[in-house]
Order: structure tokens, then C-alpha cells, then sequence
């Protein structure tokens, strides 16, 4: 678990997989009620098993989870020939309505860049949606990178609100500062 301030990061227990799903369910209900792109469902099977692999993470504030995020080490059916580099994935990263506004993304990038180096890791990665120009812009204003437009298979390895989709490719290259 790192800790920073009040807030704290660490793994996200199978036991918090319902307050999970709630979060996940009342970001898109805001985010579609805000005219922002929101997925459409949410594949729940996908979220307990990044919670039982140990790859999805919370932000803390005392007891209250103030945002999510998931990480891959390879993500072969988004990144294709790319994925051979040595990288970390961010996924569904996800800010509780309430605590919007706290630049708490630049959290995710400091424990991501963290992880990365201790892993030897050479880059930190994700993707949005391709026409979802203001997270791109916000993404790229935290150092990211476009790499290319490409659009998702329809491959059950991919969670169902990752499928058949045009998104962008981001990355930003980890260097020891």
C-alpha cells in the first residue's frame, strides 16, 4: 500500500466487490447524465477477477474509496505488435462523482510511474475513446503521448464494454526524474 497525505493506495479487496460495482454503475449514470461517453455496461465477471488477480486499485481517503483503476502488464488485444515493449496498462479508470476536481488521476500516474520503475518498466499506457478529445486532451496535458487510432476486436478476452471500439492509444515513457 503507498500512502501519500490522508490518502492512501492499495489493492482492492474481493470483499469491497459490491461497494465496487455501485461506484462503477453511479460514474456512469453521472457521466452519461453530464453528456460525457460512459460505456454502456459494465462487465462485472471481468471486475472480480481483476479484484481476485490483484490488479485493481483504490484511492483512499480514510475509509472512503475516491477512485479505481486497473493495470495489465500486457494487453495484446489492444496493443498489438506495440505490446512487446515493457509497459503498464492503466484501465477503467474510475473517479467518484463526488471527489471529482482533485486531480486525483495525477495520483494513478505517480504510483503508476512508481510501479513502473521498480518493475523496470519502460512505459505507462492506456486508451480511450477516439472521439473523446477533452480526456485526450487531459491525458496529454499529464505527458501522454498519442500513439495511433485503432479500433477494438470483439474478442471474449476483451471485457464486454471494451469490444468493437475506436479508440486512441497513450503512452508516456518512464524515466527516473
Amino acid at each position: 500500500m503507498s500512502e501519500s497525505q490522508d490518502f492512501f493506495i492499495g489493492a482492492t479487496k474481493r470483499d469491497e466487490l459490491p461497494i465496487v460495482i455501485n461506484l462503477f454503475k453511479e460514474v456512469m449514470s453521472f457521466q452519461g447524465q453530464n453528456g460525457y461517453k460512459v460505456w454502456q455496461e459494465i462487465d462485472e465477471g471481468a471486475i472480480e477477477k481483476e479484484i481476485a488477480d490483484s490488479k485493481q486499485y483504490k484511492i483512499c481517503e480514510g475509509d472512503q474509496i475516491l477512485c479505481l483503476f486497473s493495470i495489465q502488464l500486457s494487453d495484446p488485444f489492444i496493443w498489438g505488435e506495440d505490446e512487446a515493449e515493457s509497459a503498464i496498462y492503466l484501465h477503467r479508470i474510475v473517479v467518484h462523482p463526488k471527489f471529482k476536481g482533485r486531480r486525483l488521476f495525477s495520483k494513478v500516474l505517480s504510483w503508476a510511474r512508481e510501479f513502473a520503475l521498480k518493475n523496470q518498466l519502460n512505459y505507462i499506457r492506456m486508451d480511450t475513446w477516439a472521439d473523446n478529445h477533452q480526456l485526450i486532451s487531459y491525458y496529454k496535458s499529464f505527458g501522454f503521448g498519442q500513439v495511433r487510432t485503432t479500433k477494438t476486436s470483439d474478442s471474449p478476452e476483451l471485457p464486454v464494454q471494451n469490444r468493437n471500439l475506436e479508440i486512441v492509444l497513450l503512452q508516456q515513457k518512464v524515466e527516473n526524474v
